[in-house]
């Protein structure tokens, strides 16, 4: 990628920038959110050699590298949603992003909404775990109406003679 091209990340800088020299290893991320940002580069660009370098020794015990490529070749990268940092700045040891990854995956649109914790590790922000986060369900407002309730329109008939008939 081209270091003059907007980066994935969708942070509004270019690729030079923002991600290209953390994930080349010539600059460390000075934040958290600044390596969340260089992760989801690197899947965006097939780049896969820094999700490993960019977490914990922990975690990198238990990365697979294949899966991971697969993924990132696999999907088509639209950007990255930041929606909230805890901590995670210069002075700080351990952060919180939240974000969204978006994608499409086999003709299907992708939202990966994720809180992820970060860590200082030897000096340098390291991934070091994350949590899916669910779809909220729909939460009815108004309260159920009964087949045999007064119809909610206000005709006073009904509800299953009137607006639920045929339901």
């Amino acid at each position: 990628m081209e270091a003059t091209n907007e980066c994935p990340c969708k942070s509004g800088k270019t690729f030079g920038e923002c991600c290209a020299e953390i994930i080349a290893g010539t600059r460390k991320a000075p934040t958290a959110e600044a390596v969340m940002r260089a992760r989801y580069t690197s899947y965006a660009t097939g780049d896969v050699d820094y999700l490993r370098r960019s977490a914990t020794k922990e975690v990198q015990a238990e990365f697979d590298e294949a899966s991971s490529r697969a993924w990132s070749k696999a999907a088509d990268w639209h950007g990255l949603e930041v929606i909230r940092t805890e901590q995670g700045g210069e002075g700080d040891q351990t952060g919180v992003v939240e974000f969204r990854a978006l994608y499409t995956a086999n003709n299907e649109f992708c939202n990966h909404h994720e809180v992820a914790q970060f860590v200082r590790e030897d000096g340098e922000w390291k991934f070091a775990d994350g949590e899916l986060v669910g779809e909220k369900p729909i939460v009815r407002e108004a309260p159920k109406v009964g087949r045999n309730d007064p119809c909610p329109c206000g005709s006073g008939k009904k509800y299953k003679k009137c607006c639920g008939k045929g339901q």
